[in-house]
Formats: C-alpha cells, structure tokens, sequence
C-alpha cells in the first residue's frame, strides 16, 4: 500500500462498518495504524474490523455505541485508550440523513432531530471524549466528514444541511481553541461515493459519476500524517482538490472557510 507510513498512530473512526467508514478504517490500517471503530450495529461491525485486521494485518477494535448516548461515548473512547492507546487521529462519520426528499414544513420531526443529533451530537460528543487526550499530549488531529450541503443550502434536506452545517463550526471551534495544543482539525467532504446511504437517496437515482473511496482515504492518510496541517479549520472536497496542490498550499485568510459574503463594498459586516 503506497503513502506514508501510519505506524504508532492509533485512529478512531465512527461509523465504521459500512460506507466510507469502512473504507477509512481499512485504508488508515493498511498503512499501519491501529484502527478502533464505532458504529450502533456490534455483529456488522465487529465483522468488519476483523476483516479489517485479516486483510491488513493491523490492530483493530470494534467498540459498539450510540454516538449520541453520551455514556456510551465516553465508555468507547476510554476503553479504545486502554485497549490501544491515546487517539491520535478522529475521524466523525457517523450520521444519519433525511429520511424524504420534501421540504422542511413536511419532514417528520422526530426523525428531523434525529438526523440533526447524529450530524451534531455524535461528533460532538466523541470529540468531547477524545480531545483531553490528544491535549495532554500536545498533538492530534480531528477530521469531520463534511458536505457540499454543509456550504450552501438544499430545499430537500433541510436536516442534513443543518447537520452538516454545525459540524464545520464545530471544526473551527477545535482548531481554533487546540492550535495553542497541537491539536487541528479538518472539514473534509467525500463527494458523492457509491455506498448504500447515497444509492437511496432520490437525488443520486441514475448517476454514474462516483468520487473513489481510494480518493477519500489518500486524504484522511494525508491529514493523519500531517501533510495537510496548513489547511486545519478549513475545508476540502475528494475528487475535486488535487492532492498533492493542497500540500503545497498554505491558505490563508477566511479561505475554504464558512463565511458571509458580503453585499458590496459599503457592507458594515463585509
């Protein structure tokens, strides 16, 4: 397996036994981390981590939970450091989307908030748990699985954008308050891959343009090995940013980050 070598890195990936979790999870072992997943679903999951842990040869975890159930979090992330070791890579997956394409006044509402805790408190929640350790070791890195939708409004999913919307100011909230630590943080969108969350939703009914799962997971390897540190607290997209241009650029400013635009040049908030 080519790219750098993860060896000593223990990462933590929700969401992990199925879709692009699964892909992640793979890929961050085949290039040496110990990898702990977490996912609701203990058969499946444990499943794949051992499948995971055949193919690679890595250490793997399966650790079932809720990443809404705080309890739970916190009994995951805790058993993951004494099984493995203090996370040094989080990757927040996990998340549930619209259940219909309709507007927001006919969405179910409990089914709404449900997508909403998914898309907020779960990775709020396990980056609650895992942060104290990558802080008192001076280095980590927290990468939350964004969305074009978290950029600019949809009529359809009115949940999921709000979701995914929150995670990258949660995002910025880490990078801004761990920088002083070692710790960064990364809103990275997967495009649109080929699972089966993505085949169920009306929207993708007849594509054939997919982005790679292996064009995901260069990324996530990129930012666990620190390649991409200059892009923490901002945002990148799989299959359109070009690898190794993001290696060699620094942004700055409020660059790939969420902000107003302003209405003209006499804007007061410009």
């Amino acid at each position: 397996m080519s790219g750098p070598d993860l060896s000593g890195t223990v990462a933590l990936v929700t969401g992990a036994s199925a879709g692009i979790g699964r892909h992640l999870a793979e890929g961050l072992a085949a290039r040496g981390a110990a990898v702990a997943g977490i996912a609701r679903g203990g058969d499946r999951l444990r499943t794949a981590m051992d499948a995971i842990a055949a193919a690679t040869g890595a250490r793997t975890l399966a650790v079932p939970a809720d990443v809404t159930d705080r309890a739970a979090v916190d009994a995951a992330v805790a058993e993951v450091t004494h099984e493995l070791g203090p996370v040094g890579l989080l990757v927040n997956n996990a998340g549930l989307i619209d259940a219909a394409e309709v507007p927001l006044w006919e969405a179910d509402p409990d089914q709404w908030w449900q997508v909403v805790e998914s898309q907020v408190r779960g990775p709020f929640l396990v980056a609650r748990a895992v942060l104290p350790g990558m802080v008192a070791v001076g280095s980590g890195r927290v990468v939350g699985l964004a969305s074009g939708i978290s950029t600019r409004a949809n009529p359809h999913y009115s949940a999921y954008s709000a979701g995914k919307t929150a995670q990258m100011r949660i995002t910025e909230s880490i990078d801004l308050a761990g920088a002083a630590h070692g710790v960064r943080a990364f809103d990275l969108a997967p495009g649109v891959v080929d699972t089966a969350m993505t085949r169920a939703m009306p929207m993708h009914e007849g594509r054939t343009d997919w982005t790679r799962p292996e064009d995901v997971v260069d990324l996530v390897v990129a930012v666990a090995a620190g390649e991409l540190d200059q892009w923490s607290g901002r945002f990148f997209r799989a299959g359109v940013d070009d690898l190794d241009t993001l290696r060699a650029t620094a942004p700055d400013g409020d660059a790939r980050k969420l902000r107003l635009v302003p209405y003209g040049d006499g804007d007061p908030l410009g």
